[in-house]
């Protein structure tokens, strides 16, 4: 009988341990930081920061961005590593939810790592297509119910997605597969997002790469913003479109007002003080935005016309951008727009500065916004 009582006693030391190590992934932990770790210089983001410690130990803390007094998630990274309870680097195997991720693993040269997908539909990346028909990359289902026995057939050394308020991976975290929780979508800076570029630097072992094309990307962004530095006429600027009744406007700290603004634009909601999106309806946004001169339009609708935007909805004849042709669109289903602006801001800037102001880059030719088609 001591025997039997002292295996239990054993048995849970060993479970509480076990918990103990793998505590710094949960959620909800205060924020907090150990003599033992020296912090990384992160210049923009706002929602990570990163933690170095003499033995070449790595630890990542990813900030929740709905309350940024807590931590959201904390990975502890090491190159090589046997324990349980430290993410061994580079990874080898991953399950990638977003194709904006995807594509960021791409060019820092670890593409190969990408075993899984969620979502293929919303995937433009041709190689995740090619890796799809030929099997090399397992289809999990759907994000937001993956399927559960193809994500054990797929043993991935971790999970790559990116979170929302509240969300609930409970039957993922019985694997006990890491989930990186990437919240790069929730800066509200251009240069703050295209930062996120670092965790995947030490995800994957290319922290100069990923510094240097980080260091680029910042110096291109900055060079092009000074070109509307001494813009005076700037013309008006709104974006989207209504749907289902509702028009959902960038708030005026959003990343893509701060792209306008950069640009050389004048957001019709920059003096709002939001950074998500604010629901609107037709009415609201005509009486704020009727007079606009130019307007941007991203839809996963090939077929959009001047003549289809009359048909959806006759006050959309109503904006001056509409009835002096000053309209731009941009076919999400085409285009690679969502797999390259995140991680590199300074492409859309490049093209808004060119449809705002084409006397300043005039020989620029827009990659993704086109002049919406009259038919």
């Amino acid at each position: 009988m001591y025997i039997s009582h002292l295996s239990k006693y054993i048995i849970l030391s060993v479970l509480c341990l076990l918990v103990a190590c793998n505590s710094a992934n949960k959620q909800g932990a205060s924020l907090s930081q150990s003599d033992s770790f020296v912090s990384d210089t992160i210049v923009k983001a706002k929602g990570f920061n990163i933690e170095h410690s003499k033995d070449k130990t790595t630890r990542i803390n990813i900030i929740n961005p709905w309350d940024t007094s807590k931590k959201l998630r904390e990975y502890t990274l090491k190159v090589s590593s046997n324990e349980k309870s430290i993410i061994s680097t580079p990874l080898k195997r991953v399950l990638v939810y977003s194709s904006v991720h995807a594509n960021v693993i791409k060019e820092l040269g670890h593409f190969s790592a990408i075993k899984g997908v969620c979502d293929p539909q919303y995937f433009t990346i041709p190689e995740v297509n090619e890796g799809l028909q030929s099997g090399s990359i397992a289809n999990i289902g759907m994000s937001a119910s993956p399927s559960i026995e193809r994500i054990i057939a797929l043993s991935p050394d971790a999970i790559i997605l990116s979170p929302y308020q509240n969300s609930n991976y409970e039957e993922i975290e019985k694997l006990g597969i890491p989930i990186i929780e990437c919240a790069d979508y929730m800066e509200a800076s251009p240069l703050g997002r295209a930062e996120w570029i670092k965790l995947f630097g030490e995800l994957f072992n290319e922290r100069e790469k990923a510094d240097s094309i980080y260091n680029q990307v910042c110096n291109d962004y900055t060079n092009l913003k000074q070109l509307t530095i001494s813009i005076i006429d700037k013309p008006k600027v709104i974006s989207e479109i209504i749907t289902n009744g509702t028009w959902y406007v960038p708030g005026g700290d959003s990343y893509m007002a701060t792209l306008f603004y950069d640009a050389g634009g004048d957001y019709a909601w920059s003096d709002t003080h939001t950074q998500g999106s604010i629901p609107l309806d037709m009415p609201q946004v005509l009486d704020k935005a009727h007079d606009a001169d130019v307007w941007l339009i991203k839809s996963f609708d090939a077929t959009l016309s001047y003549s289809k935007l009359k048909s959806k909805n006759a006050l959309n004849t109503e904006f001056k951008a509409f009835k002096n042709k000053n309209i731009y669109y941009c076919d999400t289903e085409r285009t690679t727009l969502f797999n390259d602006f995140p991680f590199h801001p300074e492409i859309l800037l490049k093209e808004f500065i060119a449809i705002f102001h084409p006397n300043l880059l005039p020989d620029y030719e827009t990659r993704y916004y086109k002049p919406l088609r009259d038919e």
